[in-house]
């Protein structure tokens, strides 16, 4: 997945440490580690940020030209981090690495988004008791431990996501479908319709808060590629609708059965449908006794 922004552009100007940026001149593991745990936990919902290795600061500023990486050095962090991910954090979690050149050095770039399964946890210390762990966010520019009221809202957050609300980084902005979009708002008498045919895209889905992010890495949520994605099983491979008859009886072994794939809101309407129109009449029983006869 390549980076959603040029970070050789923002070097090129003036980049400052804030929440979303973090520089480092060498690698230090355990102080990464940290870091990449409170920007996937995401704590103010800012879309994650990036750890730039290989660029010192002073007072927050990136200094440039950047002190740089050696191309052997850069392998060998990129495995670290893998094994991180996989060792040192709780859920398992992996940022997105980037080698980059930036005015003749070679530098590493993580991106971390933010993760889908927080809150992460990552162990305090790579080199003492492995059993002890913490969750870790950002503030300001720095990363600190959530300890308190912090950990107690990380935590709430979490829960609060309904799995419909949490964004797929799995998907782009391109799997949305405008035509199905557009069908949808005008089925629903939505006065959208009228204007999304003009609107920018990106615009349009963040008024239907069907995607999520910042402006340089928007992701659709969940709900979104349920509803608007022409193949929402190839994201959700449960979802679809099987349709099974038992002629002879939830006990019988003949069974006819019918599968349905697409967007959420035509599923349901093709399977009650095909209901509908294949299984369900109505029986008429008339009796010489009474004029009223019995439907069924």
């Amino acid at each position: 997945m390549p980076l959603p922004i040029d970070i050789t552009a923002l070097l090129a100007g003036s980049l400052v440490e804030s929440e979303r940026v973090e520089l480092k001149e060498g690698w230090n593991p355990e102080s990464v580690l940290h870091t990449l745990c409170a920007f996937a936990n995401d704590f103010h919902n800012l879309g994650g940020g990036y750890v730039i290795i290989g660029v010192a600061e002073k007072d927050g500023l990136a200094q440039l030209p950047p002190v740089g990486l050696t191309p052997e050095r850069i392998d060998s962090i990129q495995k670290e981090v893998l094994n991180l991910g996989h060792s040192a954090i709780q859920p398992f979690y992996h940022p997105v690495m980037e080698p980059a050149v930036v005015k003749g050095r070679h530098i590493l770039i993580l991106w971390a988004p933010g993760g889908t399964t927080r809150p992460y946890k990552a162990r305090i210390s790579l080199g003492k008791n492995p059993a002890d762990w913490a969750y870790f966010v950002r503030k300001g520019a720095n990363t600190v431990r959530a300890k308190g009221a912090d950990e107690r809202e990380l935590l709430g957050l979490a829960n609060n996501i309904p799995f419909d609300d949490r964004v797929n980084h799995r998907a782009t902005l391109a799997d949305l479908d405008l035509g199905l979009i557009r069908t949808f708002l005008r089925a629903i008498g939505s006065e959208l319709y009228k204007t999304s045919a003009k609107m920018d895209f990106e615009a349009l889905c963040r008024q239907m808060q069907i995607v999520d992010g910042p402006p340089e890495a928007v992701f659709p949520r969940n709900v979104g590629l349920l509803f608007f994605n022409e193949e929402p099983h190839k994201f959700f491979p449960q979802a679809q609708i099987d349709v099974v008859y038992f002629p002879d009886g939830a006990g019988g072994d003949r069974f006819e059965e019918k599968i349905f794939h697409g967007p959420l809101d035509r599923m349901l309407r093709e399977s009650l449908a095909f209901i509908q129109s294949r299984y369900l009449g109505e029986r008429v029983i008339k009796h010489p006794d009474r004029a009223e006869a019995e439907r069924f």
